[in-house]
Parts: structure tokens; sequence; C-alpha cells
């Protein structure tokens, strides 16, 4: 408050109450429009000038010379900052030009001004090379904004994307650039997507009657409702594991059943397939293919499918390709999901709950959706009804 009064205002201000010792600072302070404290404040400042002050009180002198001295050593500390990160900047490199850069890297926190002295450059050499800086300084920040937007879209997939897929979510966000050059920046800043490895928990039943294979590797639909695959994985926990499986419809990859619990019979996957008829719709004879395994080839599955109306399809025993859309899944799940022991089988449970719900469905963009996620697909599956009817 003070600085908006000059010295003089303040002067008059403090004979005034010097020369009213009946009245209170405060009374005077209002009258004159100001702050009791910043009245109170000058008062104590005179006396301290005049030698009435408390003892260890500065006078103007001292404290404009204190002031000076604050500001000097404020200036050192930046110099010495400025100089201790010239030295990791110029650890390559120092030369005129990599001077200049550093200047204009750092100009919006030191000053151009301060950057030059320190460096022992001049200002007008440095304007001088701002101005006529190539067109190649130019594509180079262009480069390493998109390098930095590529490591942004990396983070934000939990560091599971590979080129592809920043590749396509750069197109989503409008930026028209080669796939090609995203996976150079990739290859030469160690940015890498996570490599998915495929691994079955069910274990066939050699007595059960196996179901035809009605899908033969086609795992694609022409509509939601009419083709799911299943299946089961484990997670471990420091409680034991945790079993998770699935209902995935192949017309949009979403997944739109699962369950989970300490224990893999065919309770779990008659919990997923109820609940996949819940969300999903199938349509009367809807294909359910899944591998051999006991839990899928048990009574009590089988009946279930009975009473939905829904066919049963079961790949070759041995042939992890004859479900590979189902676990892929899993595969994506455990490399993406960035836990691989949890200490509890809640905690497990809330991450695949949020990874399904949260990302998976709605956020991960799909390479055999045309790297759109399952969400959009089925939104537009549901447009294009609309649009039929």
């Amino acid at each position: 408050m003070s600085n908006r009064y000059t010295e003089e205002f303040k002067r008059d201000a403090v004979a005034l109450v010097r020369s009213c010792p009946d009245r209170t600072v405060t009374e005077i302070a209002r009258e004159l429009g100001v702050s009791p404290e910043g009245l109170r404040g000058w008062v104590n400042r005179d006396k301290a000038d005049r030698g009435e002050g408390k003892p260890g009180e500065l006078t103007s002198t001292e404290r404009e010379e204190l002031k000076r001295l604050r500001k000097e050593n404020a200036e050192l500390r930046m110099e010495k900052d400025i100089l201790r990160k010239a030295a990791a900047y110029f650890a390559k490199r120092d030369d005129a030009v990599s001077r200049f850069r550093f200047v204009d890297d750092h100009r919006d926190a030191f000053g151009v001004k301060r950057l030059c002295r320190v460096l022992e450059i001049g200002r007008s050499g440095f304007y001088s090379w701002l101005k006529g800086r190539p067109a190649a300084e130019d594509r180079a920040g262009a480069e390493e904004a998109l390098a930095a937007e590529i490591a942004g879209i990396h983070a934000e997939s939990g560091r599971a994307y590979g080129a592809p897929r920043v590749h396509a979510m750069l197109r989503r966000r409008g930026r028209p650039v080669n796939r090609k050059r995203v996976e150079r920046i990739m290859r030469e800043r160690g940015i890498r997507g996570i490599t998915r490895r495929r691994r079955s928990l069910t274990r066939p039943d050699t007595r059960a009657v196996p179901a035809p294979d009605l899908v033969g590797r086609d795992f694609t639909a022409a509509r939601p409702g009419t083709k799911l695959v299943g299946d089961i994985t484990y997670l471990p926990t420091d409680e034991g594991w945790l079993y998770l499986a699935t209902a995935i419809d192949l017309a949009t990859r979403e997944v739109i059943g699962y369950a989970m619990a300490e224990h893999h019979r065919a309770d779990l996957v008659v919990d997923a397939l109820r609940m996949a008829v819940g969300r999903g719709g199938p349509e009367e004879g809807c294909i359910f293919h899944t591998d051999r395994g006991s839990e899928y080839t048990s009574t009590q599955f089988r009946s279930e499918l009975r009473v939905l109306g829904m066919r049963q399809s079961t790949g070759r025993t041995g042939s992890c390709y004859d479900n590979a859309a189902a676990e892929s899944f899993f595969a994506i799940l455990k490399a993406e999901i960035g836990t691989t022991v949890w200490p509890t089988r809640a905690s497990a449970r809330a991450d695949v709950f949020r990874f399904i719900e949260v990302y998976y469905n709605r956020k991960r963009l799909h390479s055999t959706l045309g790297y759109l996620t399952p969400h959009e697909m089925r939104l537009s599956y549901s447009r294009d009804i609309t649009l039929a009817a």
C-alpha cells in the first residue's frame, strides 16, 4: 500500500501524527484515507531515523542499504543459477550458436540482458541470430514439439502404445503426420510400446464332447450381439490368485461381460456370460466361442447357453490361435495395467474394473477397429441402425 504514496506525503502524515499527541494513529489514518498499519509503520520508521525507535530497529538509510544488498545477493544467486544451468547445457558443445540457443531457451526466466552479460555475448549478436535463424531451426523446434506430444500420448497410455496407436491418436487430434516419422522419433528417443505375451489358463476336459468350431479364426462380426469370445486368466495377489473371466463382442471388441472370483469353477464363466447378456443383448443364435477348457465344456455352462438361445463354439486343443481375440485382451490387460502382483484381491479387482470400464472400453484405440475405441464402435453401429430405421 505504501507504494501509492510519495515520500513527501508520508513525511507530512508523520508530522501530523507527531503534532497531535492527543489523537490516535487510527483516527488520523481514517482522516487521511490510509490504513492504520501503514501509517503506524511510517511513524515507527521516522522514530528510528530520529534515534527514538526500539533497540535494533533500522533507520531509513540502513533499510535502503539492506534492500540494495538483498537485490545484489538475489542477482548473484540468479547468475549462479544461470552458470549452473549453462554448465549442463554446454557439456557437449560450447560455441556462439549454443549460447544463443541457451539465451533463447531461458530468456523468460532470466531476461536477455542478464543472460548475455553472464555468458559474455553481445545482445545485438543474439538478436541478429534470432532474426536470421534458418528454416532448419524451425523444423527442429517443430520436431521437438511433436516428440513431446508423442511422449505425452505414450505416457497417457501407461507407456503401452507403440507407433501405430500413437500415430492414430495424433491423427485424431488433427495432426497430419507421417507414420514413419512417428516411428523414427520414437526409435531415436527410446520410446517403446509394451510387447504382450499370451498365455491361457484353461485346461481341456478330455472326457467332454467338444462343440464344433463355428468361428474358424474369423474374429469379425457383422454387427454386435452375433459373435462373442470368452476366456479365463488369473491375477497374482499376496492373498492368492484372483481369477477373471471375460466375454468380448467381436463386432466392437468391447468387454461386455466379466466376472472375478477366488476360483475358476463353472460359476465364474456363467457369471461373465450373464453379465454379457444383460449388457450386450446377444441375438438369438449368437455364437459364444471359447477354448475347450473344462469350465466351458461343463454341463452348467452349456445349459446356460441353451437357456439363452446361444450356440457354443470351441477351438482345437492346444491351439492358442483358435481363441486369439480373447487371449489378446488378457495380454493387453497384463501388459498395460501396470501391476504385476497386487497386495489384495480387492485392489486387483478395483484395478481390473477401472481398466475395463474406464480405459479399455472407452479410451483405448483398437487397431482392428480402425483405431476407434470399442465404445465408439458400438455407437457407430447404433447410429447405423437408427439411420436404417
